[in-house]
């Protein structure tokens, strides 16, 4: 038999007493894994309590995974370790080199206390949808990268939408959301302008774009440099079996479509930034040695990652744009 919690905490709002006598038991070893809670009903009556108070101290302890509810049950003891202070659910697209630098910078910039678990969609609007609904109302905090889901609003509804920020890509049906993103539209735009001259040199711009992955405003990017510049240009779905042209430019999204082109290059017998110009996308360690280095257009991922974690931290409903610039190497 659980014997009913006492009163704990003073100066603290009503909910935080009902945490602290919570946690207190769970820490003397009184409540352990597996254990059922008292009632509400019981909880309030031993704390003289509202409904709504009560219910307000278990939804944070349950957000920060210390305990679970069980429809027709009630709520249980899941987790023995009280320190965990906010849990917080990280679904990305993918993990990438890039990706991996933003997620470090963001746990790099939390207290040691918060505990973070990451989920990964690989653009499968199915699994997109299934781990936001299978993990609602189980985090403090949710941290959410839609890629170009249509409708992905829907999904996010089933959120408090006071603890879903969004990250990387936004949209206006997404406003609601605090979100720290890049500007695919201005950041191709303002890249390609900037090296139009280096771009003069070939006869050919070829964009290698695929909108099952990128952002619909990368296109939108492109046409908008594409009217204001008179080199011709041509638009590739991907680079599978196909041979690089002598003399043009290609702009490339995917690592697996830069791969393929240098492989095209080099058996060729062609000269990288000379015969054939290659702008790529997210700038990374291994693309500043690759071939001599290889030009990217690309957003600082640590930036992201910290701003992240400071509007986490100080509950910021913002909407910070992560700048984007173009990196000059060899390849152009």
């Amino acid at each position: 038999m659980i014997v009913p919690i006492q009163h704990a905490g003073f100066g603290l709002p009503k909910y935080k007493k009902l945490i602290l006598s919570i946690e207190s038991k769970i820490e003397s070893g009184e409540l352990s894994i597996g254990d059922a809670l008292p009632s509400i009903n019981e909880l309030r009556h031993a704390f003289d309590f509202s409904r709504d108070t009560i219910l307000t101290g278990l939804n944070e302890l349950k957000a920060r995974g210390i305990i679970q509810a069980i429809s027709g049950k009630g709520f249980y003891v899941s987790s023995s370790d009280v320190s965990v202070k906010q849990k917080i659910f990280v679904l990305f697209d993918e993990l990438n080199a890039f990706k991996e630098d933003l997620y470090n910078a963001f746990l790099n910039h939390l207290p040691s206390n918060y505990q973070v678990d990451i989920f990964f969609h690989h653009f499968n609007r199915g699994i997109f949808s299934k781990l936001i609904s299978d993990h609602a109302g189980q985090y403090s905090f949710y941290v959410v990268m839609p890629a170009n889901f249509g409708q992905a609003e829907v999904d996010l509804s089933q959120l408090s939408a006071n603890r879903v920020f969004v990250l990387d890509q936004t949209n206006k049906k997404l406003s609601e959301y605090p979100a720290v993103y890049q500007n695919f539209e201005k950041g191709i735009f303002e890249s390609l302008l900037s090296v139009n001259d280096r771009l003069g040199r070939y006869s050919k711009l070829n964009f290698v774009f695929s909108d099952k992955r990128q952002p619909k405003s990368m296109l939108k990017g492109f046409k908008r440099f594409e009217s204001v510049n008179n080199i011709k240009t041509d638009y590739l779905k991907s680079l599978d079996e196909r041979q690089a042209a002598k003399g043009e430019a290609y702009l490339v999204l995917e690592d697996r479509d830069l791969i393929l082109l240098i492989k095209s290059v080099k058996s060729q017998g062609l000269v990288l930034g000379q015969d054939v110009g290659v702008i790529s996308y997210n700038d990374t360690m291994f693309k500043e040695i690759l071939e001599g280095g290889i030009t990217t257009i690309s957003t600082d991922f640590k930036t992201m990652g910290v701003n992240l974690a400071a509007m986490i931290l100080n509950k910021e409903n913002l909407k910070l744009e992560n700048p984007t610039h173009i990196i000059i190497r060899k390849s152009l």
